[in-house]
C-alpha cells in the first residue's frame, strides 16, 4: 500500500494527524513492523483521508476525491489493467501532453517514474485513498474482470450445447462475458436489441435502463443463436415469431434462472432477459420498505389465520418479492406452504412451489384445485387472472386456509370492482378479503451522495403537502459519484397503500359502493396513499421527491 511507513507515520505524527502515543506504542507492541500505518489505519486511530492529505502535502501533490469524480468514456484504455492493479493507479484523463493519474504512495518517486515509463508519458499526479483507487480500478476495468468470470459461466443440463468449434469460440465468450457482467451488477434485466447499424446491448438496474455496449450488427446471428441454444427450447430457424424460453445457469458459483424473450423486429430478433438469482435469496419484509407503524400493520395481516390477502400494482412494481418476503415471515415449522407460480422465481426452503403448466392443462385454477388436496394451511397463488380461479381462492380462504396473492389494479381500492368485474359476488368479496395492498417501487437516494435539500412550495403541493403547515421541510435530492454510476440512486423501496377490510368496509363493499366512494371512505378511516406513504420516505432522506411524484401520477 505505501512505501517507507515508519517514515510516514512521523509525517502523520509531525502534521498532528494523530497521537504519538499510539504510533510508540503500536512500535513497542511490535517492534520492527513494516506496515504500521496500514496497522493504525485499520484500528481507526487514522483515516484513509487524512493519510492522503499528509501524503499529498509533502509530496506536493494534490488529494482528489475519487468518489466525486466523472471519468471521462474509455479512460481506462490510457492504462492497462495490470498496470494500474500492480501500481495501485488509475487514469483521470489526457489533454494530450500529460496523463493524469492518481496514486496511493505519490511519496514513492520510483512508482510514479515506473508508470511513466511503462505509459512512456508524462505525467500529472494526484492522490487518493487506497480504497478508492482499488474501486475505481474494479469499475473502469469490469469489462475484463467480467471475461474472467466469463470462464466461470456453466449452462445447467446443457451436456451437448457446450460443444462448440473454434469459430463459435467468440460468440460463446462474448455472451457469457455479457451475463457474467450484468449479474455482477447486479442488474435485473438485458436487452440485446439490434439497431440500424449495430447490436445494442441495454441493463436495466433499479428499473432504468443505461447502455453497456454495442457490437458490430454482423455478430447478432450469432448471437441470438448461441442464446436459443442455451435456452434448449427455443427455435434457432424460426424468426418470424416471437419465442419463450429459459436459461439456467451458474456464474461463479451462484444458480442463476434466466427468463429469455425473443421478438421479431424491424432490424432483427431483439431479445430481453430478466435475471433471476435462484441462490441466496434473502428477503424480509424489513427489506421491503415498510415504514415501521405500516410493517407492524402487515405483519399482523400475514399471521392471520385465514382469508385473503391481496397485493396490487402494475408489472414490475414488486409485488412478488413482498409475497415471498411474507412467505419467509410466516415460514414456520408447524405451517405447511404451498405455491402455484409462473413461473417460480425464487426457491424457498422448507415451502412446496408448483410451476404452472398450461401446456399440459395445469393452470393456475387445477393447481389450486390439486392443492387444496394437499392440507394445506398457507396458499400463494402467483396471479388472479379469472373468475375460476378467483373463485377457488375465495372458498380456500373462507374454509381456514390464508391465501395470499396479486392483482394487476393501479391502486388498492379498486381491487375491489376488479373482482366483481371477474364475476365475484360482492358478499364473498367482503367475507374473504382481509386487505389489499398497492406497491409500486422508487429508487433509493445513494446515501453516499445524496444532498440535503428544502422542498420548494410548489413541490410540497405536488406532494399534497400545505406549505403553510410544514415550514421548511427537509428534504434530500440526488448527488454523483461512482458507486451510484452517477445516477444518485442504488437500490429500490416500496411505497405501499394498505387496505385494510375491518366490519365497516364490509358494509361499504356489500352495499356496492363504487370505487371513488370506497376510495374517499377508506381515507376517512386511516388509510394512507401511495403518494402520502411517499412524502413519509421523502422526509425521511430514503427517496427524492421527484422519484415519488413520478411513481405516483395517477394518485392525485
Amino acid at each position: 500500500m505505501y512505501s517507507n511507513q515508519s517514515y510516514l507515520a512521523d509525517l502523520l505524527i509531525e502534521a498532528q494527524a494523530i497521537d504519538p502515543s499510539y504510533v510508540h506504542s503500536l512500535r513497542a507492541e511490535q517492534p520492527g513492523l513494516q506496515n504500521e500505518v496500514e496497522v493504525l489505519i485499520q484500528r481507526n486511530l487514522v483515516s484513509e483521508e487524512m493519510v492522503s492529505h499528509v501524503v499529498g502535502q509533502n509530496s506536493g501533490f494534490n488529494p482528489i476525491s475519487l468518489d466525486q469524480y466523472q471519468f471521462p468514456e474509455g479512460v481506462q484504455i490510457l492504462i492497462p489493467q495490470d498496470v494500474a492493479e500492480r501500481y495501485q493507479v488509475v487514469p483521470l484523463g489526457d489533454d494530450g501532453i500529460t496523463i493524469s493519474v492518481a496514486l496511493v504512495d505519490a511519496l514513492d518517486f520510483e512508482i510514479s517514474d515506473a508508470v511513466s515509463s511503462v505509459l512512456g508519458r508524462q505525467l500529472t499526479i494526484y492522490v487518493a485513498t487506497p480504497s478508492a483507487i482499488q474501486e475505481a480500478i474494479n469499475m473502469l476495468y469490469q469489462a475484463n474482470m467480467s471475461a474472467n468470470d466469463a470462464q466461470e459461466v456453466t449452462v445447467i443440463g446443457a451436456e451437448g450445447a457446450e460443444s462448440a468449434s473454434a469459430e463459435d469460440a467468440p460468440i460463446i465468450k462474448l455472451v457469457n462475458q455479457t451475463l457474467a457482467d450484468a449479474v455482477r451488477q447486479g442488474v435485473s434485466d438485458i436487452h440485446i436489441e439490434p439497431l440500424e447499424k449495430t447490436l445494442r446491448v441495454r441493463y436495466r438496474l433499479d428499473g432504468k435502463l443505461f447502455e453497456a455496449a454495442n457490437h458490430p450488427k454482423r455478430l447478432l446471428p450469432a448471437v441470438i443463436a448461441r442464446l436459443k441454444v442455451m435456452s434448449r427450447t427455443m427455435k434457432i430457424s424460426e424468426k418470424r415469431i416471437p419465442q419463450d424460453g429459459r436459461i439456467q445457469l451458474q456464474i461463479g458459483g451462484r444458480e442463476i434462472d434466466l427468463r429469455v424473450s425473443s421478438v421479431p423486429s424491424n432490424h432483427g430478433e431483439s431479445i430481453v432477459m430478466r435475471i433471476l438469482n435462484k441462490s441466496s435469496v434473502s428477503l424480509g419484509l424489513e427489506q421491503s420498505g415498510f415504514m415501521s407503524d405500516d410493517l407492524a400493520r402487515f405483519r399482523e395481516l400475514v399471521n392471520l389465520p385465514d382469508g385473503i390477502i391481496l397485493v396490487t400494482g402494475p408489472t414490475g412494481s414488486g409485488k412478488t418479492t413482498t409475497l415471498y418476503s411474507c412467505l419467509n415471515e410466516i415460514n414456520k415449522p408447524d405451517r405447511k406452504i404451498i405455491t402455484v407460480e409462473d413461473p417460480v422465481e425464487y426457491e424457498l426452503a422448507g415451502i412446496n412451489q408448483v410451476m404452472v403448466r398450461s401446456d399440459v392443462g395445469m393452470t393456475f385454477a387445477a393447481a389450486l384445485r390439486a392443492l387444496l388436496r394437499q392440507a394445506p394451511n398457507i396458499i400463494m397463488v402467483g396471479e388472479i387472472r379469472d373468475k375460476e380461479t378467483a373463485t377457488i381462492s375465495m372458498n380456500a380462504a373462507l374454509t381456514g386456509h390464508l391465501v395470499l396473492s396479486t392483482l394487476h389494479t393501479n391502486d388498492a381500492t379498486s381491487s375491489v370492482a376488479r373482482l366483481a368485474d371477474m364475476g365475484i359476488k360482492r358478499f364473498l368479496i367482503a367475507s374473504a378479503v382481509r386487505a389489499i395492498v398497492a406497491q409500486r417501487l422508487v429508487r433509493r437516494l445513494c446515501d453516499n451522495c445524496k444532498q440535503e435539500i428544502t422542498l420548494s412550495d410548489s413541490v410540497m403541493r405536488s406532494l399534497g403537502m400545505d406549505p403553510a403547515r410544514v415550514q421548511s421541510a427537509k428534504a434530500y435530492a440526488p448527488g454523483s459519484c461512482n458507486k451510484c454510476r452517477h445516477t444518485g440512486y442504488k437500490g429500490r423501496a416500496g411505497i405501499f397503500e394498505i387496505f385494510i377490510v375491518d366490519d365497516e368496509i364490509k358494509h361499504l363493499i356489500n352495499d356496492n359502493l363504487s370505487s371513488p366512494q370506497l376510495r374517499k371512505r377508506a381515507r376517512e378511516l386511516g388509510m394512507r396513499t401511495l403518494r402520502e406513504d411517499g412524502v413519509r420516505k421523502v422526509l425521511a432522506g430514503i427517496t427524492s421527491a421527484e422519484e415519488v411524484l413520478s411513481s405516483t401520477m395517477a394518485d392525485n
